[in-house]
């Protein structure tokens, strides 16, 4: 079964500071951009609630495994805090490590 999901993480900013589309379904552009506007209508309601952290992560799935989820989740935010502690990263910049897209795809494809 196709399956597609956008994933980002945005800083207290409100700036995005990864954005990917993961998934095995076929890409399409408008659909890419329908999920960038989802995700961000839904930051502006969970916002005022979520700010306690430097980051908020935020995934719009069409996937029915709610333990798969919480693995996702937790392997990328292991990844997001070494990148958080490398004295070279820049806390709120855009994360541009080829490595760290890598590995959220590849945990994407394995829990998602």
């Amino acid at each position: 079964m196709a399956s597609t999901a956008c994933f980002v993480i945005v800083s207290k900013n409100d700036i995005p500071i990864y954005e990917a589309e993961v998934g095995s379904a076929p890409k399409k552009e408008d659909l890419a951009y329908q999920h960038q506007f989802i995700l961000h209508a839904a930051l502006d309601v969970v916002q005022d609630l979520a700010w306690t952290t430097n980051a908020i992560f935020m995934l719009l799935h069409d996937s029915r495994s709610d333990d798969g989820i919480k693995s996702f989740f937790q392997e990328v935010h292991e990844l997001y805090i070494k990148i958080f502690l490398n004295p070279l990263y820049l806390p709120g910049s855009r994360i541009t490590s080829s490595h760290f897209d890598t590995k959220v795809r590849a945990l994407a494809r394995k829990y998602l």
